[in-house]
Protein backbone atom coordinates (compact mmCIF):
# COMPACT_ATOMS: atom_id res chain seq x y z
CA UNK A 1 0.00 0.00 0.00
CA UNK A 2 2.83 1.94 0.47
CA UNK A 3 4.20 4.19 -2.24
CA UNK A 4 7.71 2.15 -2.47
CA UNK A 5 5.72 -1.11 -3.54
CA UNK A 6 5.18 0.95 -6.27
CA UNK A 7 8.40 2.33 -6.76
CA UNK A 8 9.86 -1.45 -6.71
CA UNK A 9 8.09 -2.68 -9.51
CA UNK A 10 10.56 -0.90 -12.40
CA UNK A 11 9.30 -0.72 -15.74
CA UNK A 12 5.61 -0.31 -14.88
CA UNK A 13 6.27 2.51 -12.23
CA UNK A 14 7.25 4.76 -15.72
CA UNK A 15 4.02 3.92 -17.07
CA UNK A 16 2.35 4.87 -13.55
CA UNK A 17 4.19 7.98 -13.45
CA UNK A 18 3.65 9.20 -17.34
CA UNK A 19 0.39 8.57 -16.71
CA UNK A 20 0.20 10.25 -13.78
CA UNK A 21 1.60 13.27 -14.50
CA UNK A 22 -0.79 13.97 -17.47
CA UNK A 23 -3.91 13.50 -15.17
CA UNK A 24 -2.14 15.70 -12.94
CA UNK A 25 -1.47 18.64 -15.12
CA UNK A 26 -5.47 18.30 -16.19
CA UNK A 27 -6.05 17.80 -12.80
CA UNK A 28 -4.76 20.94 -11.71
CA UNK A 29 -6.27 22.97 -14.27
CA UNK A 30 -8.06 26.18 -13.52
CA UNK A 31 -11.65 27.69 -13.66
CA UNK A 32 -12.23 30.53 -16.26
CA UNK A 33 -15.67 32.50 -16.90
CA UNK A 34 -17.47 30.01 -19.00
CA UNK A 35 -19.97 28.04 -16.85
CA UNK A 36 -20.57 24.99 -19.22
CA UNK A 37 -16.97 24.62 -19.36
CA UNK A 38 -16.12 24.69 -15.39
CA UNK A 39 -19.34 22.26 -15.26
CA UNK A 40 -16.99 19.90 -17.63
CA UNK A 41 -13.88 20.22 -15.87
CA UNK A 42 -15.59 18.61 -12.76
CA UNK A 43 -17.35 15.92 -14.56
CA UNK A 44 -13.96 15.26 -15.99
CA UNK A 45 -12.48 14.83 -12.55
CA UNK A 46 -15.41 12.55 -11.39
CA UNK A 47 -15.71 10.20 -14.29
CA UNK A 48 -18.00 7.22 -13.01
CA UNK A 49 -19.22 8.66 -9.84
CA UNK A 50 -22.40 8.42 -9.57
CA UNK A 51 -22.74 10.11 -5.66
CA UNK A 52 -21.85 13.34 -7.22
CA UNK A 53 -24.97 15.58 -8.10
CA UNK A 54 -25.35 18.68 -10.30
CA UNK A 55 -28.40 21.00 -9.20
CA UNK A 56 -28.51 23.47 -12.00
CA UNK A 57 -30.47 27.07 -11.27
CA UNK A 58 -31.27 29.67 -14.09
CA UNK A 59 -32.02 33.48 -13.95
CA UNK A 60 -33.77 35.29 -16.56
CA UNK A 61 -34.09 32.20 -18.46
CA UNK A 62 -30.12 31.32 -18.72
CA UNK A 63 -27.82 29.31 -16.27
CA UNK A 64 -26.88 31.20 -13.99
CA UNK A 65 -25.19 28.70 -11.05
CA UNK A 66 -24.52 25.38 -10.77
CA UNK A 67 -24.38 23.63 -7.30
CA UNK A 68 -22.30 20.41 -7.62
CA UNK A 69 -22.05 18.46 -4.32
CA UNK A 70 -21.65 14.13 -3.35
CA UNK A 71 -24.33 13.31 -1.82
CA UNK A 72 -23.01 10.54 0.54
CA UNK A 73 -21.08 13.08 2.27
CA UNK A 74 -23.22 16.36 2.69
CA UNK A 75 -25.68 17.34 4.87
CA UNK A 76 -29.14 17.52 2.65
CA UNK A 77 -31.24 19.64 4.95
CA UNK A 78 -28.28 22.11 5.31
CA UNK A 79 -27.83 22.72 2.01
CA UNK A 80 -31.39 22.74 0.94
CA UNK A 81 -31.83 25.84 3.93
CA UNK A 82 -28.59 27.59 3.34
CA UNK A 83 -27.35 27.10 0.15
CA UNK A 84 -30.62 26.25 -2.21
CA UNK A 85 -33.59 28.26 -1.20
CA UNK A 86 -31.77 31.59 -0.62
CA UNK A 87 -30.49 31.20 -4.23
CA UNK A 88 -33.36 30.00 -5.36
CA UNK A 89 -35.62 32.86 -3.71
CA UNK A 90 -33.25 35.48 -5.35
CA UNK A 91 -32.90 34.36 -8.37
CA UNK A 92 -36.20 35.96 -9.69
CA UNK A 93 -34.72 39.68 -8.54
CA UNK A 94 -33.47 41.53 -11.68
CA UNK A 95 -30.36 42.33 -10.14
CA UNK A 96 -27.96 39.21 -8.98
CA UNK A 97 -24.57 38.97 -8.25
CA UNK A 98 -22.11 38.60 -11.25
CA UNK A 99 -18.95 37.21 -8.65
CA UNK A 100 -19.04 34.38 -6.46
CA UNK A 101 -17.63 37.09 -3.43
CA UNK A 102 -20.76 38.45 -4.18
CA UNK A 103 -22.80 35.60 -3.51
CA UNK A 104 -21.61 34.54 -0.70
CA UNK A 105 -21.35 37.41 0.94
CA UNK A 106 -25.43 38.54 0.12
CA UNK A 107 -27.25 34.66 -0.32
CA UNK A 108 -25.46 32.14 1.71
CA UNK A 109 -25.90 32.18 5.04
CA UNK A 110 -23.08 29.54 6.44
CA UNK A 111 -20.38 31.29 7.13
CA UNK A 112 -17.55 28.82 6.44
CA UNK A 113 -17.22 29.44 2.97
CA UNK A 114 -13.97 29.51 0.63
CA UNK A 115 -13.22 30.59 -2.60
CA UNK A 116 -10.27 28.87 -5.31
CA UNK A 117 -10.12 29.29 -8.60
CA UNK A 118 -8.37 25.74 -8.84
CA UNK A 119 -9.71 23.04 -10.19
CA UNK A 120 -7.75 20.83 -7.65
CA UNK A 121 -8.65 22.55 -4.19
CA UNK A 122 -11.95 22.27 -5.46
CA UNK A 123 -12.10 18.80 -6.17
CA UNK A 124 -10.40 18.26 -2.48
CA UNK A 125 -13.23 20.16 -0.64
CA UNK A 126 -16.07 17.74 -2.51
CA UNK A 127 -14.17 15.38 -1.06
CA UNK A 128 -14.23 16.55 2.92
CA UNK A 129 -18.36 17.32 2.08
CA UNK A 130 -18.06 20.69 1.03
CA UNK A 131 -20.90 21.86 -1.56
CA UNK A 132 -19.24 24.23 -4.79
CA UNK A 133 -21.04 26.68 -6.34
CA UNK A 134 -20.08 27.47 -10.05
CA UNK A 135 -21.22 31.12 -11.27
CA UNK A 136 -21.78 32.31 -14.75
CA UNK A 137 -19.11 34.82 -15.90
CA UNK A 138 -16.79 34.12 -12.57
CA UNK A 139 -13.79 31.94 -12.56
CA UNK A 140 -14.12 32.11 -8.64
CA UNK A 141 -15.46 28.81 -6.97
CA UNK A 142 -17.81 29.26 -3.83
CA UNK A 143 -16.94 25.84 -2.03
CA UNK A 144 -19.33 26.10 1.89
CA UNK A 145 -18.34 23.24 4.37
CA UNK A 146 -21.59 21.10 5.39
CA UNK A 147 -20.60 17.49 5.77
CA UNK A 148 -23.18 15.24 6.96
CA UNK A 149 -21.37 11.99 7.35
CA UNK A 150 -23.46 9.91 9.99
CA UNK A 151 -21.55 9.08 13.20
CA UNK A 152 -21.99 7.01 16.27
CA UNK A 153 -22.75 8.61 19.51
CA UNK A 154 -20.45 8.86 22.21
CA UNK A 155 -19.76 6.18 24.69
CA UNK A 156 -17.65 3.89 27.05
CA UNK A 157 -14.52 2.92 25.15
CA UNK A 158 -14.27 -0.66 24.70
CA UNK A 159 -10.69 -1.75 24.84
CA UNK A 160 -10.25 0.74 28.63
CA UNK A 161 -13.41 -0.03 30.68
CA UNK A 162 -13.87 2.48 32.96
CA UNK A 163 -14.67 2.07 36.81
CA UNK A 164 -13.96 5.47 37.62
CA UNK A 165 -14.24 8.20 35.62
CA UNK A 166 -15.34 9.56 32.36
CA UNK A 167 -17.73 7.14 30.37
CA UNK A 168 -17.19 9.28 27.51
CA UNK A 169 -14.72 7.57 24.89
CA UNK A 170 -13.42 9.30 21.34
CA UNK A 171 -15.49 8.27 18.27
CA UNK A 172 -14.11 8.17 14.10
CA UNK A 173 -14.90 12.27 14.05
CA UNK A 174 -12.04 14.46 14.08
CA UNK A 175 -14.34 17.39 15.08
CA UNK A 176 -15.75 15.64 18.15
CA UNK A 177 -12.78 14.32 19.31
CA UNK A 178 -10.85 17.53 19.31
CA UNK A 179 -13.90 19.43 21.38
CA UNK A 180 -13.71 16.47 23.80
CA UNK A 181 -10.56 17.16 24.61
CA UNK A 182 -11.35 20.88 24.97
CA UNK A 183 -14.21 20.59 27.38
CA UNK A 184 -11.34 19.78 29.53
CA UNK A 185 -8.60 22.09 28.89
CA UNK A 186 -10.34 25.08 28.59
CA UNK A 187 -7.42 26.89 27.63
CA UNK A 188 -6.04 29.24 25.03
CA UNK A 189 -2.66 27.61 25.91
CA UNK A 190 -4.40 24.49 24.22
CA UNK A 191 -1.97 24.63 20.86
CA UNK A 192 -3.59 22.72 17.60
CA UNK A 193 -1.78 21.89 14.39
CA UNK A 194 -2.89 20.43 11.74
CA UNK A 195 -1.72 18.36 8.29
CA UNK A 196 -3.14 16.23 5.66
CA UNK A 197 -1.55 12.88 4.82
CA UNK A 198 -2.66 10.24 2.61
CA UNK A 199 -2.36 11.13 -1.39
CA UNK A 200 -5.56 8.93 -2.22
CA UNK A 201 -6.88 9.11 1.26
CA UNK A 202 -6.38 12.80 2.44
CA UNK A 203 -6.46 12.40 5.73
CA UNK A 204 -6.65 15.20 8.32
CA UNK A 205 -4.33 14.75 11.01
CA UNK A 206 -4.12 17.13 14.17
CA UNK A 207 -1.05 17.44 16.60
CA UNK A 208 -2.38 19.21 19.89
CA UNK A 209 -0.32 20.06 23.20
CA UNK A 210 -0.17 22.71 25.62
CA UNK A 211 1.80 25.87 25.34
CA UNK A 212 4.51 26.25 27.97
CA UNK A 213 4.08 22.56 29.22
CA UNK A 214 5.32 20.38 26.03
CA UNK A 215 8.97 20.32 25.32
CA UNK A 216 9.52 22.10 22.10
CA UNK A 217 11.94 20.05 21.23
CA UNK A 218 9.95 17.20 21.11
CA UNK A 219 6.77 18.78 19.51
CA UNK A 220 9.51 19.93 16.71
CA UNK A 221 10.19 16.35 16.32
CA UNK A 222 6.82 15.22 16.43
CA UNK A 223 5.75 17.79 13.52
CA UNK A 224 8.82 16.97 11.08
CA UNK A 225 8.18 12.98 11.32
CA UNK A 226 4.62 13.72 10.53
CA UNK A 227 5.23 15.73 7.59
CA UNK A 228 8.09 13.41 6.11
CA UNK A 229 5.62 10.55 5.54
CA UNK A 230 4.53 9.37 2.51
CA UNK A 231 1.84 7.07 1.91
CA UNK A 232 -1.20 6.51 -0.31
CA UNK A 233 -4.04 6.32 2.28
CA UNK A 234 -3.76 6.30 6.36
CA UNK A 235 -7.20 4.55 7.17
CA UNK A 236 -6.43 4.32 11.36
CA UNK A 237 -3.73 6.04 13.53
CA UNK A 238 -1.66 2.50 13.89
CA UNK A 239 -0.54 3.36 10.22
CA UNK A 240 1.13 6.76 11.54
CA UNK A 241 2.05 5.34 14.44
CA UNK A 242 4.46 2.59 12.89
CA UNK A 243 5.88 5.60 10.83
CA UNK A 244 6.62 8.06 13.94
CA UNK A 245 8.06 5.27 16.50
CA UNK A 246 12.03 5.37 17.25
CA UNK A 247 12.07 1.55 16.80
CA UNK A 248 9.96 -0.42 14.72
CA UNK A 249 11.29 -3.97 16.01
CA UNK A 250 10.65 -3.72 19.05
CA UNK A 251 8.04 -5.46 21.12
CA UNK A 252 7.59 -2.51 23.07
CA UNK A 253 5.41 0.29 22.33
CA UNK A 254 6.83 3.70 22.06
CA UNK A 255 3.67 5.25 21.08
CA UNK A 256 0.89 5.27 23.67
CA UNK A 257 -2.69 4.99 22.15
CA UNK A 258 -5.90 5.59 23.94
CA UNK A 259 -9.87 5.52 23.10
CA UNK A 260 -10.32 8.11 26.59
CA UNK A 261 -10.32 11.84 26.21
CA UNK A 262 -9.43 12.07 30.16
CA UNK A 263 -6.49 10.42 29.41
CA UNK A 264 -5.66 12.43 27.10
CA UNK A 265 -6.28 15.53 28.43
CA UNK A 266 -4.24 14.19 31.89
CA UNK A 267 -0.83 12.96 29.75
CA UNK A 268 -1.26 16.52 28.11
CA UNK A 269 -1.11 18.23 31.40
CA UNK A 270 2.19 15.96 31.60
CA UNK A 271 3.63 18.09 28.82
CA UNK A 272 3.33 15.19 26.48
CA UNK A 273 2.00 15.38 22.77
CA UNK A 274 -1.69 13.73 21.18
CA UNK A 275 -1.66 13.36 17.93
CA UNK A 276 -5.71 12.81 16.73
CA UNK A 277 -6.45 10.96 13.57
CA UNK A 278 -9.59 11.27 11.35
CA UNK A 279 -11.77 8.45 10.68
CA UNK A 280 -9.94 6.46 13.81
CA UNK A 281 -11.01 6.40 17.72
CA UNK A 282 -7.53 6.12 18.94
CA UNK A 283 -5.63 8.85 19.82
CA UNK A 284 -1.77 8.95 19.52
CA UNK A 285 0.08 10.34 22.56
CA UNK A 286 4.01 10.74 22.83
CA UNK A 287 6.94 10.47 24.10
CA UNK A 288 5.87 7.28 26.34
CA UNK A 289 7.92 5.69 28.82
CA UNK A 290 7.40 1.52 29.93
CA UNK A 291 5.86 3.17 33.55
CA UNK A 292 3.65 4.51 31.55
CA UNK A 293 2.05 1.38 30.13
CA UNK A 294 1.26 0.35 33.62
CA UNK A 295 -0.45 3.20 34.86
CA UNK A 296 -4.08 3.47 34.96
CA UNK A 297 -5.96 6.68 34.58
CA UNK A 298 -8.20 5.37 37.51
CA UNK A 299 -5.19 5.30 39.64
CA UNK A 300 -5.67 8.91 40.23
CA UNK A 301 -9.83 8.56 40.67
CA UNK A 302 -9.17 6.66 43.48
CA UNK A 303 -7.54 7.22 46.92
CA UNK A 304 -3.60 6.54 46.90
CA UNK A 305 -3.06 3.64 49.38
CA UNK A 306 -5.58 1.90 46.85
CA UNK A 307 -3.78 2.51 43.70
CA UNK A 308 -0.34 1.90 45.16
CA UNK A 309 -1.37 -1.70 46.25
CA UNK A 310 -3.20 -2.12 42.62
CA UNK A 311 0.35 -0.84 40.96
CA UNK A 312 2.43 -3.52 42.97
CA UNK A 313 0.11 -6.20 41.92
CA UNK A 314 0.64 -5.08 38.21
CA UNK A 315 4.20 -5.14 38.79
CA UNK A 316 4.40 -8.54 40.35
CA UNK A 317 1.93 -10.15 37.44
CA UNK A 318 3.90 -8.55 34.59
CA UNK A 319 6.86 -10.87 35.73
CA UNK A 320 4.63 -13.91 36.13
CA UNK A 321 3.53 -12.81 32.51
CA UNK A 322 7.19 -13.17 30.88
CA UNK A 323 8.63 -15.58 32.97
CA UNK A 324 6.66 -17.96 34.85
CA UNK A 325 6.21 -20.51 32.12
CA UNK A 326 10.08 -20.07 31.32
CA UNK A 327 10.74 -20.82 35.38
CA UNK A 328 8.74 -23.99 35.32
CA UNK A 329 10.36 -25.27 32.39
CA UNK A 330 13.85 -24.99 33.31
CA UNK A 331 13.07 -25.95 37.32
CA UNK A 332 11.51 -29.01 36.09
CA UNK A 333 13.92 -30.04 33.14
CA UNK A 334 17.11 -28.98 34.73
CA UNK A 335 17.03 -28.02 38.31
CA UNK A 336 14.53 -30.63 40.29
CA UNK A 337 16.96 -30.00 42.94
CA UNK A 338 15.29 -26.52 43.67
CA UNK A 339 12.22 -28.11 43.82
CA UNK A 340 10.81 -29.39 47.19
CA UNK A 341 10.36 -33.62 47.80
CA UNK A 342 6.89 -33.28 48.36
CA UNK A 343 6.66 -30.87 45.20
CA UNK A 344 8.50 -32.66 42.91
CA UNK A 345 6.85 -36.44 43.63
CA UNK A 346 3.52 -34.48 42.86
CA UNK A 347 4.78 -33.02 39.39
CA UNK A 348 6.80 -36.41 38.47
CA UNK A 349 3.27 -37.73 38.85
CA UNK A 350 1.02 -35.84 36.73
CA UNK A 351 4.08 -35.82 34.31
CA UNK A 352 4.63 -39.87 33.95
CA UNK A 353 2.44 -40.17 31.07
CA UNK A 354 3.06 -36.95 29.59
CA UNK A 355 4.63 -38.13 25.90
CA UNK A 356 6.26 -34.47 25.51
CA UNK A 357 9.33 -32.56 27.08
CA UNK A 358 8.31 -29.89 29.47
CA UNK A 359 9.32 -26.97 26.68
CA UNK A 360 7.05 -28.45 23.81
CA UNK A 361 4.29 -29.23 26.69
CA UNK A 362 4.21 -25.84 27.81
CA UNK A 363 4.88 -24.05 24.20
CA UNK A 364 1.72 -26.11 22.79
CA UNK A 365 -0.59 -24.70 25.39
CA UNK A 366 0.90 -21.15 25.40
CA UNK A 367 -0.46 -21.55 21.65
CA UNK A 368 -3.71 -22.80 21.97
CA UNK A 369 -4.29 -20.16 25.04
CA UNK A 370 -3.65 -17.80 22.49
CA UNK A 371 -5.59 -19.23 19.69
CA UNK A 372 -8.78 -19.08 21.96
CA UNK A 373 -8.07 -15.76 23.00
CA UNK A 374 -7.73 -14.57 19.25
CA UNK A 375 -11.08 -17.46 18.79
CA UNK A 376 -12.57 -14.89 21.37
CA UNK A 377 -12.10 -11.65 19.94
CA UNK A 378 -13.13 -12.56 16.06
CA UNK A 379 -16.51 -14.75 17.07
CA UNK A 380 -19.29 -12.31 17.84
CA UNK A 381 -19.92 -10.63 20.77
CA UNK A 382 -22.51 -13.08 22.31
CA UNK A 383 -20.57 -16.24 21.66
CA UNK A 384 -17.14 -14.79 21.99
CA UNK A 385 -16.93 -15.16 25.56
CA UNK A 386 -18.33 -18.72 25.94
CA UNK A 387 -16.13 -19.90 23.67
CA UNK A 388 -13.19 -18.52 25.17
CA UNK A 389 -14.28 -19.82 28.56
CA UNK A 390 -15.63 -23.33 27.43
CA UNK A 391 -12.86 -23.88 24.79
CA UNK A 392 -10.39 -23.48 27.61
CA UNK A 393 -12.27 -25.10 29.97
CA UNK A 394 -13.02 -28.58 27.55
CA UNK A 395 -9.32 -28.75 26.01
CA UNK A 396 -7.83 -28.53 29.22
CA UNK A 397 -9.34 -30.90 31.26
CA UNK A 398 -9.63 -33.36 27.95
CA UNK A 399 -5.99 -32.91 27.60
CA UNK A 400 -4.70 -33.98 31.25
CA UNK A 401 -7.51 -36.64 31.31
CA UNK A 402 -6.05 -37.89 27.79
CA UNK A 403 -2.50 -37.79 29.17
CA UNK A 404 -1.04 -35.18 26.65
CA UNK A 405 -0.84 -32.42 29.15
CA UNK A 406 -0.03 -32.41 32.79
CA UNK A 407 -2.07 -30.77 35.06
CA UNK A 408 0.64 -28.02 36.85
CA UNK A 409 1.39 -26.52 32.88
CA UNK A 410 -2.65 -26.00 32.73
CA UNK A 411 -2.10 -24.05 36.15
CA UNK A 412 1.03 -22.17 34.68
CA UNK A 413 -0.65 -21.45 31.61
CA UNK A 414 -3.95 -20.01 33.38
CA UNK A 415 -2.05 -18.05 35.55
CA UNK A 416 0.60 -16.23 32.90
CA UNK A 417 -2.69 -15.20 30.67
CA UNK A 418 -3.99 -13.56 33.85
CA UNK A 419 -1.35 -11.81 34.79
CA UNK A 420 -0.70 -10.33 31.27
CA UNK A 421 -4.19 -8.85 31.46
CA UNK A 422 -3.21 -6.78 34.72
CA UNK A 423 -1.37 -4.65 32.23
CA UNK A 424 -3.73 -1.51 31.55
CA UNK A 425 -2.34 -0.49 28.46
CA UNK A 426 -3.43 -2.79 24.91
CA UNK A 427 -0.03 -2.09 23.31
CA UNK A 428 2.12 -2.70 26.46
CA UNK A 429 0.05 -6.18 27.11
CA UNK A 430 0.89 -7.20 23.58
CA UNK A 431 4.49 -7.09 24.09
CA UNK A 432 4.13 -8.74 27.17
CA UNK A 433 2.74 -11.67 25.97
CA UNK A 434 4.71 -12.10 22.65
CA UNK A 435 8.54 -11.63 25.12
CA UNK A 436 7.22 -14.99 27.26
CA UNK A 437 8.04 -17.44 24.36
CA UNK A 438 11.69 -16.47 23.60
CA UNK A 439 11.83 -16.57 27.10
CA UNK A 440 10.30 -20.12 26.76
CA UNK A 441 12.69 -21.09 24.18
CA UNK A 442 16.00 -19.78 26.27
CA UNK A 443 14.50 -21.88 29.37
CA UNK A 444 14.35 -25.47 27.64
CA UNK A 445 17.87 -25.02 25.94
CA UNK A 446 19.87 -23.43 28.55
CA UNK A 447 18.08 -23.46 31.89
CA UNK A 448 18.41 -20.83 34.18
CA UNK A 449 21.24 -19.13 32.77
CA UNK A 450 19.20 -18.64 29.84
CA UNK A 451 16.28 -17.14 31.69
CA UNK A 452 19.12 -15.08 32.89
CA UNK A 453 20.47 -13.82 29.93
CA UNK A 454 16.97 -13.08 28.89
CA UNK A 455 16.20 -11.29 31.35
CA UNK A 456 19.21 -9.27 30.96
CA UNK A 457 19.00 -8.75 27.16
CA UNK A 458 15.45 -7.49 27.73
CA UNK A 459 16.58 -5.02 30.40
CA UNK A 460 19.44 -3.71 27.89
CA UNK A 461 16.55 -3.29 25.09
CA UNK A 462 14.56 -1.18 27.03
CA UNK A 463 16.88 0.92 29.28
CA UNK A 464 18.32 2.26 25.38
CA UNK A 465 15.14 2.37 24.12
CA UNK A 466 13.97 5.92 23.59
CA UNK A 467 10.63 7.74 22.58
CA UNK A 468 10.99 10.84 20.76
CA UNK A 469 14.27 11.75 22.54
CA UNK A 470 13.20 10.59 25.84
CA UNK A 471 14.42 7.66 27.61
CA UNK A 472 12.22 4.52 27.59
CA UNK A 473 12.67 3.70 31.24
CA UNK A 474 12.77 7.08 32.61
CA UNK A 475 12.85 8.08 35.52
CA UNK A 476 14.22 4.61 37.12
CA UNK A 477 17.06 4.31 34.72
CA UNK A 478 18.57 6.92 34.42
CA UNK A 479 17.28 7.82 38.17
CA UNK A 480 15.34 10.69 39.09
CA UNK A 481 14.31 10.83 42.28
CA UNK A 482 12.02 13.73 41.95
CA UNK A 483 10.36 12.12 39.16
CA UNK A 484 10.58 8.42 40.67
CA UNK A 485 7.52 9.77 43.43
CA UNK A 486 4.94 8.77 40.83
CA UNK A 487 6.24 5.55 39.31
CA UNK A 488 5.92 2.77 42.53
CA UNK A 489 3.69 4.85 44.76
CA UNK A 490 0.67 6.92 43.52
CA UNK A 491 1.36 9.67 45.82
CA UNK A 492 -1.39 12.06 46.58
CA UNK A 493 -2.90 14.56 44.62
CA UNK A 494 -1.75 17.39 46.19
CA UNK A 495 1.76 16.30 46.51
CA UNK A 496 2.07 15.42 42.64
CA UNK A 497 0.69 19.32 41.75
CA UNK A 498 3.71 20.54 43.97
CA UNK A 499 5.91 18.06 42.14
CA UNK A 500 4.74 19.02 38.83
CA UNK A 501 7.06 21.50 37.37
CA UNK A 502 10.31 19.27 38.77
CA UNK A 503 8.72 16.28 37.12
CA UNK A 504 8.19 18.38 33.58
CA UNK A 505 12.10 18.87 33.41
CA UNK A 506 12.48 14.61 32.99
CA UNK A 507 14.15 13.71 30.49
CA UNK A 508 16.50 10.98 28.54
CA UNK A 509 19.92 12.53 27.89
Amino acid sequence: MRRLRIRSSGKAFNILKSKSSILQEDYDKSFGSDLEQNEGYIKETFQNCYDLEYRRIKAHHRLQWIVVYIDSLIDKPMLEEHVLKPILRHSAENDFPEIAEELADQWISIGTTAYSDRVSEVTLNLLQGHAAILTAGSSSVITVAIPGIAKRSLEESSSEPVIRGSKEGFIEQLSTNLGLVRARLKTSKLKTESVTLGELSHTQIVMTYLEGIADDKVIEQVRSRLRSIRIDGVLDSGYIEEFIEDQPYSPFPQVHSTERPDVVAAELLEGKVAILVDTSPYVLIVPMTFWTGLQASEDYYIRWPIATFIRWIRFLFIHFAVFAPALYVAITTFHQEMIPTNLVLSIAGSREAVPFPAMIEALLMEVIFEALLEAGVRMPKQIGPTIGIVGGLVIGQAAVQAGLISAPVVIIVSITGISAFTTPRFSLRNGIRLLRFPMLFLAGTLGLYGIVLGFLGIMLHVTSLRSFGKLYFSPVAPFRLAAFKDVFVRIPIRLKFRFKSTSNSEGGE
